[in-house]
């Protein structure tokens, strides 16, 4: 096995290439994931519904020698259907639900050779900013165990941040990819609407709002992990063609100069920290150096009414989940199924009308092209990925059954996420800057649609990865 320090200088691509050169095997290189997941994982509490047995059984009967091998890796304990693993999505009212198949997104990175250790935490139903299920207990910070993680992504950014896993699957409704990663000191991808696949199980992912794929240590993990996961899958109801160049050959190579706006402001008139203005403002003066046009702009649209409608969106989307559940159980849902801050979001999706659904699926569109405009004028965005740096466990408790003032706060502490998840667009959080606390701090950066190669170039020169 791998000592900790040589498993962690690697990134996930490094990790594989010492597995093909025969430096290490498959084996050996899953091995050493499951020594560090249990030294780590109790204090951590990133990992959750582990089978370690089953992911080295699997990988001794492989026959096939593909490029990821052996790559150790989690997926989200929220949509994605793992064969034979239970997917509890964070809740105690599903931590029996096992799928007998694997969704498309886990069956091409089994394809491509990573072995499936376990779940990663997440809050339930992924409706929080921080991971901290009662099912499951609170994901603690790597950097400081006194504070969260972020969330939803909370366990996979944890784990990767911990040094578990190079890489872990992760979902994004409202930013769930991006503000873990930023929390953790991570790269965090967001990728265009319609490249990752949603199937085989579900359709339209909300008015394509959700978006699913990893948190990772380098861009070139993330691009590496976008070419095995791209592409539509049968009955997609979105699809975003990608280049005929892979995205890892495409994120090398120089994006020449390019417009790029940056702002400290937030979109709803949140006040931001001035540790996170900083971090931006020091973002832009490096994107100018390295050769960008860089001005002071943002997209001109209601933020706020954008946020409101996209998250009363999702939760009146709950409902049919909901249902589902109780008639199953034969009774509604109650205390013990589901945490009371999920009792008043069923409560609240019990009340949308057709008209409210829609008069809200109207306002998407509207601020859509409104921010769409600003990308026909520039080709990037720097923002704050949050209005703070990291907070403390408990900053948002899902315990109270408070759904609107619950709300107040999460998007008090990420208003920057949303937008960019009912435009469709590329968005990342690069960690850039570290606050006089010593916690990471990310910064944002938004492409037009489709164009994430441009993403990933800009950000490789901001990160100065080689």
């Amino acid at each position: 096995m791998l000592s900790r320090e040589e498993y962690n200088s690697h990134d996930l691509v490094g990790l594989s290439e010492l597995v093909s050169s025969g430096d290490v095997s498959p084996v050996e290189m899953v091995e050493t994931a499951i020594r560090e997941i249990e030294a780590r994982n109790p204090e951590i509490n990133a990992v959750v519904n582990a089978q370690f047995d089953r992911a080295l059984d699997e990988l001794k009967n492989r026959t096939d020698t593909p490029r990821f091998l052996g790559m150790p890796y989690l997926i989200k304990d929220l949509h994605a259907p793992v064969k034979g693993l239970p997917l509890t999505n964070g809740s105690q009212m599903m931590r029996n639900q096992v799928f007998d198949f694997d969704s498309t997104t886990v069956a091409r990175l089994r394809a491509a050779g990573f072995a499936i250790l376990g779940r990663s935490n997440s809050p339930e139903f992924g409706m929080s900013a921080s991971t901290e299920p009662i099912l499951w207990g609170p994901t603690r910070n790597p950097h400081n165990t006194e504070y969260s993680a972020g969330g939803s992504s909370g366990g996979a950014a944890a784990a990767v941040a911990a040094g578990m896993t190079p890489a872990a699957h992760a979902t994004d409704s409202a930013g769930s990819i991006r503000i873990p990663a930023a929390r953790c000191g991570l790269v965090g991808l967001k990728p265009t609407r319609g490249i990752n696949a949603f199937g085989p199980h579900r359709g339209d992912m909300v008015f394509g709002i959700s978006h699913e794929h990893a948190v990772t240590r380098t861009v070139r993990d993330s691009a590496a992990l976008l070419d095995i996961t791209a592409g539509p899958d049968s009955g997609a109801p979105y699809y975003t063609a990608t280049p005929d160049t892979p995205y890892e050959t495409l994120c090398t190579r120089d994006p020449g100069q390019l417009k790029i706006g940056f702002t400290t402001e937030s979109f709803t008139g949140v006040p931001i920290d001035p540790e996170c203005r900083r971090a931006v403002m020091d973002a832009a003066k490096k994107a100018e150096a390295v050769g960008h046009h860089v001005v002071e702009a943002r997209p001109d649209f209601d933020g706020q009414a954008l946020t409101d409608a996209m998250i009363r969106i999702l939760i009146g989307s709950l409902i049919g989940m909901f249902r589902m559940a109780e008639q199953q159980l034969g009774r509604p849902l109650g205390d013990g199924d589901i945490e009371p801050m999920t009792q008043d979001a069923l409560a609240f999706a019990r009340t949308v009308s057709l008209a409210d659904h829609m008069d809200r699926v109207v306002v998407l569109n509207t601020e859509t092209r409104r921010i769409a405009a600003f990308f026909d004028d520039y080709d990037l965005l720097l923002t704050p990925m949050t209005a703070a740096p990291a907070l403390k466990l408990g900053a948002l408790d899902t315990t109270v059954p408070d759904m609107e003032g619950f709300l107040d706060k999460l998007f008090g502490v990420a208003p920057f996420t949303a937008p960019f998840n009912v435009t469709g667009q590329p968005a990342m959080s690069m960690p850039l800057a570290t606050s006089t606390a010593g916690m990471p701090i990310g910064v944002q950066l938004v492409g037009r649609f489709g164009h994430d190669a441009t993403v990933m170039q800009v950000a490789r020169q901001l990160l100065e990865e080689n």
